[in-house]
């Protein structure tokens, strides 16, 4: 995993949870949403997802000095939900998580401060 990119759907969604929880930078933004999603029992829905918006990070701005925990993390669930664990697979199975829990960040009314987005963390 090299780059990530966000759908312009997805960029909109961030500005909205930025602005809700006063987090600064995407990438804790984008941690959280990563993490609440990988704690959804269901795997996420395929999509394709346009990525033409003007949020882009690397890997390792993502992840920080946590790669290896969050590269683990993504093949882990792709072996749990029978995916093959492959770079490739690994990185399409991340984007959809991604996606997925900026959405749920996005959509849940108790994400309005940093307070909701632990409370979120803590019910998972």
């Amino acid at each position: 995993m090299e780059s990530i990119r966000v759908s312009k759907q997805a960029r909109d969604q961030l500005v909205t949870i930025k602005r809700r929880t006063g987090i600064e930078n995407w990438n804790v933004i984008c941690r959280w949403a990563f993490c609440v999603s990988l704690a959804e029992p269901a795997k996420p829905r395929e999509q394709k997802m346009a990525t033409e918006s003007a949020i882009e990070m690397t890997w390792h701005t993502f992840a920080g000095e946590n790669e290896g925990i969050y590269e683990a993390l993504i093949r882990h669930r792709c072996r749990q939900d029978g995916i093959d664990p492959s770079n490739e697979s690994a990185a399409a199975q991340f984007r959809l998580h991604l996606h997925r829990g900026i959405s749920y960040l996005a959509g849940d009314p108790k994400v309005t401060t940093i307070g909701g987005l632990i409370q979120k963390a803590i019910s998972a």
